[in-house]
């Protein structure tokens, strides 16, 4: 894999759509690191890094997990020249039958951590957070490492893929992603290769974002990408669910994790750029048959519409905004008047932009300026956002995979009342 390429810390002036915000954030960065924040050194008088934790799922369940090496030698990676296959890392979270004994799961392996902090956490998300101030590797994740699978209520799993915004690792949905399976889904986050921040191997190795040059042409590449990425994902996951290793590095699969996934039930949500792709994967893939959108564009970086804004999509598919000025505003609503299956827009009340990632959980820890802290998360406090997005992400997938009421989809609820029916 690639070496990766550090960055500086001037940013550029906005686009006003938040996936070009992204990539000019990437594109005006200057050409390396101090030497400090380079070579990963803090000063000696920095104190010890913050010990983080995320939310305890609050499934009947607890959370294993499994990362798994996947190597597509059909597809060349379309981000790098010569002849190397497309290579993704992947993490597979699931209820676990049994936990004792087994070892916490990373919240970050130790490269892509050190990477997160130094330049990710402040060039690309903008989280405001100085190097050094957080463990991010270290943080408590509730998850064991490895154990065997607890099976589902119909005796195997639904499957629930995750794909996460530009310029954030697969990491940063733990909180959504772990409380889903501990209420026992199969659920997949996946790492898109060199246009994720930083994605790390099990030989160590880091691969990072590569230079995205003109936004428009970059969003479109990339969104193209995640819906190859979520095919290959998905044809592995069948290998997977029929006794076949599809881990490049023969990584030992838990016990129970073969022949525990349904596949004739499968869902994907997003958060940002995740949350369109997921729409075009949808779009692209009738294994997909339910998804949400996290605030997340349907329009590209020019303005005009992507395809399935155009066209909309016949299976259900749910749009989570947050509150405020947006740019999802015209995509969304060319998609709601040209959907003819179900569809419902929701805003959470108060939040920003990040509510509906980890920055929820792991921010307040840190302890910083208000207003630092609000520019990513809104005015909502922490605690309802976490329990209210949990509560609506559970609620679609359990009607539209599991056959549940679908109760709480139906208008707002005042044990929810920071959740907005939009429309």
């Amino acid at each position: 894999m690639t070496d990766e390429h550090p960055r500086g810390r001037r940013r550029g002036e906005g686009l006003r759509t938040l996936l070009a915000c992204a990539v000019a954030a990437f594109c005006t960065l200057a050409a390396s690191l101090p030497a400090a924040a380079a070579s990963g050194a803090a000063p000696s008088t920095a104190p010890p890094p913050r010990r983080l934790a995320l939310p305890s799922p609050t499934g009947p369940h607890p959370v294993g997990e499994v990362s798994l090496h996947l190597v597509d030698t059909a597809r060349p990676d379309p981000w790098r020249q010569g002849p190397r296959h497309r290579e993704l890392m992947v993490s597979v979270f699931y209820p676990a039958a049994r936990t004792a004994g087994r070892p916490q799961a990373p919240y970050m392996p130790p490269a892509a951590a050190a990477h997160f902090d130094r330049v990710t956490a402040d060039d690309y998300l903008r989280l405001g957070v100085p190097p050094g101030r957080a463990d991010w590797a270290g943080a408590k994740t509730h998850v064991a490492l490895g154990a065997p699978v607890a099976p589902g209520r119909r005796g195997r799993l639904p499957v629930v893929l995750y794909s996460p915004g530009l310029g954030e690792p697969r990491t940063w949905g733990t909180t959504l992603v772990t409380d889903l399976a501990g209420r026992g889904y199969a659920v997949v986050t996946v790492d898109h290769t060199y246009e994720s921040p930083e994605v790390q191997f099990p030989d160590g190795s880091l691969a990072t974002m590569v230079p995205p040059g003109d936004p428009d042409a970059f969003i479109r590449e990339s969104l193209a990408v995640r819906v190859a990425d979520t095919r290959f994902v998905l044809d592995r996951l069948r290998l997977l669910d029929g006794g076949h290793d599809p881990d490049a590095d023969g990584q030992r699969l838990p016990k129970g994790l073969p022949g525990a996934l349904d596949l004739s039930r499968v869902g994907m949500f997003g958060h940002s750029m995740g949350g369109s792709a997921a729409a075009l994967a949808m779009d692209a893939d009738r294994r997909i048959t339910a998804g949400i959108d996290m605030d997340g564009n349907l329009t590209y970086v020019d303005g005009s519409p992507m395809p399935v804004a155009r066209h909309g999509l016949d299976r259900p598919f749910l749009l989570l905004g947050k509150d405020g000025e947006t740019d999802t505003g015209p995509g969304w609503q060319a998609f709601r008047a040209h959907t003819p299956g179900w569809t419902r827009q929701l805003t959470l009340r108060g939040s920003g932009h990040a509510s509906t990632t980890d920055a929820e959980a792991l921010l307040p820890q840190l302890h910083l300026p208000p207003s630092v802290e609000a520019a990513a998360l809104g005015t909502l406090d922490p605690a309802t956002a976490i329990r209210t997005s949990e509560a609506y992400v559970a609620a679609y997938f359990d009607h539209w995979l599991r056959g549940g009421s679908g109760r709480l989809l139906e208008g707002p609820s005042p044990a929810y009342p920071a959740m907005e029916f939009v429309g």
